[in-house]
């Protein structure tokens, strides 16, 4: 496996531990009832914050790095799409449904190009044939679009089930990246 595929598995590994971090850090923090505040908590943010920022560091380098046989898209034309939509995103939210912009729009928004970067590199390598590229595109779009209405429904929701409804986007996130480590390892 060559070294460019290699970073991309380790950088969705840090993902994964950041995602558990996060979550852990929600299920403690917002607990409807007898929620663990402040820095008893909030120290987890910390390692996530670590393991988030690593993570992309080697996915994104990873992809810089690998040598395409077949491309459709560059990494730049798809952060500018994702920053496109997450102005967008950003604007209609607020401005159509109300809902305060917070760090969770940019991390599902970044999360969703990244993923898609990634899935792009690893077709273009070779790593996955094209229907399991299309599939896990697909798979990406759709986690994204899950977060999206997550993240639009949460200040509308009661205490316990907004709980529930921010758990999801994080859970999302951990079993895609495990899933394109376990079949990029198998060469789908």
């Amino acid at each position: 496996m060559e070294r460019s595929v290699r970073l991309v598995l380790i950088g969705n590994l840090f993902l994964i531990v950041c995602s558990l971090f996060y979550l852990l850090w929600w299920i403690l923090a917002f607990k409807p009832v007898g929620a663990v505040k402040g820095l008893k908590s909030g120290w987890l943010l910390l390692p996530a914050l670590v393991f988030g920022a690593a993570g992309v560091f080697w996915i994104v380098q990873g992809i810089q790095e690998a040598q395409l046989q077949q491309s459709l898209l560059s990494l730049g034309k798809i952060m500018l799409f994702a920053s496109a939509a997450y102005l967008f995103l950003a604007a209609g939210t607020w401005a159509l449904l109300k809902r305060p912009v917070t760090t969770e729009l940019l991390l599902i928004v970044a999360w969703t190009a990244l993923t898609l970067a990634e899935v792009h590199m690893l077709w273009g390598t070779g790593i996955f044939q094209p229907p399991a590229a299309r599939a896990f595109a697909a798979a990406t779009l759709v986690f994204g679009l899950v977060s999206m209405i997550a993240y639009i429904l949460y200040y509308r929701l009661d205490a316990a089930a907004g709980y529930i409804d921010g758990m999801i986007p994080l859970i999302l996130a951990a079993a895609m990246m495990a899933a394109l480590d376990l079949c990029s390892v198998v060469r789908l």
